[in-house]
């Protein structure tokens, strides 16, 4: 299994390679890894400090172990703390992450490739968030002696670790010092095929949003564009998600009185955001001014990392990506205490279930569904309040996922 493990890896960096003659993101993800081990040892060839590495596929992954990272910074200044991600989205946006002393790309997992990171860095720790198996790593970590975590996981009984052919990748899991899980399902099923070292912390996106929430800055912009009236937030919003809330917007108008739409579209290149604002008759954030943010009824968000703090200022929330490949950050949304909705792709996402039984959540299959709840939500002021706040305490009181992992990590470094 490991002979086809390797080469499976070896036919995915061919077709990146391929791809990257083509395909922007592709050629950022080859280009990204040019020179890599030169590069990590340049950066870690004097070092005699303990090494805290955080590995994240992508963005939504870095800011589950982001409060790790920058409670393990708060509490050991002196360590250095090497970033890795595997995906341009996650690295293009934060290769300047002032946290981590040092950010790249993940070389590909290949015997070579691991045993050369592991033996330039040499972590003490190596926390790895949520879906990141990478069996090169995980070997040559454990050859190190480094403390091995995987945090924020989330189990499902359709993933290969519980199919009958699974046994050679459940082996994977024994490496791991702690397993920190997200729920009791994802400890039941780990349970039953023998691994013990799991711990329930639940989710870090919690304490991260609150987080965020909490030392939210005004937008002056927003503020006016917002005014007096409702304001409807939809977030990372796909062009799926855009051709739906266009058609509800307009019979909402006619419905509900005015009501203000704020988009945040999840791609921001300029053709996307051109579309977007032509279809909505819309301003674009960066160009627009106090003016014209007050007299128009639709603003386009067209800068990243706004999103998180912008829903202070909404009545509802759309998050979008349901209609595609999976519903994106509720959390970050529903910690402002209000009401979100969202798409039929979101089985993999405790909070979207535990959203809906609270019924601070609503999750939609078309447009007449949307239009409905939306109605409601705009109309009845005291169900929409009664919502939110449902939502706001679901998140606080769902803290404290950071809090177990350090002390855990905090253990471990004082060996």
């Amino acid at each position: 299994m490991r002979i086809l493990y390797s080469i499976a890896i070896w036919f995915y960096g061919a077709a990146i390679n391929i791809a990257s003659l083509f395909n922007d993101k592709a050629k950022k993800w080859k280009d990204g890894r040019k020179d890599i081990l030169s590069k990590l040892e340049q950066a870690f060839k004097d070092n005699k400090t303990p090494v805290l590495w955080v590995h994240c596929a992508s963005l939504g992954e870095f800011e589950q172990g982001r409060p790790v990272t920058e409670a393990y910074r708060a509490k050991f200044p002196t360590h250095k703390i090497l970033l890795t991600f595997f995906s341009p989205s996650g690295y293009e946006v934060r290769k300047n992450y002032p946290v981590a002393d040092h950010v790249f790309y993940m070389p590909l997992d290949s015997n070579y490739n691991a045993k050369k990171v592991v033996e330039i860095v040499k972590p003490t720790i190596a926390v790895f968030v949520k879906y990141e198996f990478w069996f090169h790593y995980l070997r040559a970590l454990k050859k190190n002696n480094s403390a091995i975590y995987i945090i924020s996981a989330k189990f499902r009984a359709d993933q290969y670790f519980f199919q009958w052919y699974g046994g050679w990748f459940r082996k994977q899991l024994k490496v791991y010092k702690k397993i920190f899980v997200q729920d009791d399902n994802s400890e039941k099923l780990l349970k039953q095929i023998k691994i013990d070292n799991v711990v329930i912390a639940g989710d870090t996106r919690f304490d991260r949003v609150v987080n965020i929430a909490e030392q939210a800055k005004p937008d002056e912009l927003i503020k006016a564009f917002k005014g007096e009236n409702k304001l409807w937030i939809c977030g990372s919003t796909w062009e799926q998600d855009e051709a739906v809330i266009g058609s509800v917007y307009s019979r909402l108008q006619e419905s509900c009185g005015k009501i203000k739409l704020l988009l945040v579209p999840h791609e921001i290149g300029e053709k996307h955001i051109k579309q977007v604002t032509d279809k909505f008759k819309a301003v674009k954030y960066s160009a627009a001014t106090i003016e014209q943010a007050i007299t128009t009824d639709v603003m386009v968000v067209d800068k990243i990392g706004l999103l998180s703090s912008l829903y202070q200022y909404g009545n509802v929330a759309y998050v979008g990506g349901g209609f595609g490949k999976s519903v994106h950050n509720l959390p970050e949304a529903v910690v402002f205490g209000i009401p979100v909705v969202f798409g039929p792709n979101h089985k993999k996402f405790n909070e979207a279930t535990d959203l809906l039984k609270l019924q601070a959540g609503f999750t939609i299959n078309s447009e007449e569904d949307m239009y409905k709840i939306m109605g409601r939500l705009f109309r009845d002021d005291d169900y929409r309040k009664w919502c939110g706040d449902a939502a706001r305490a679901y998140i606080y009181e769902g803290r404290g996922a950071t809090r177990k992992i350090m002390t855990e990590l905090e253990t471990v470094t004082k060996l």
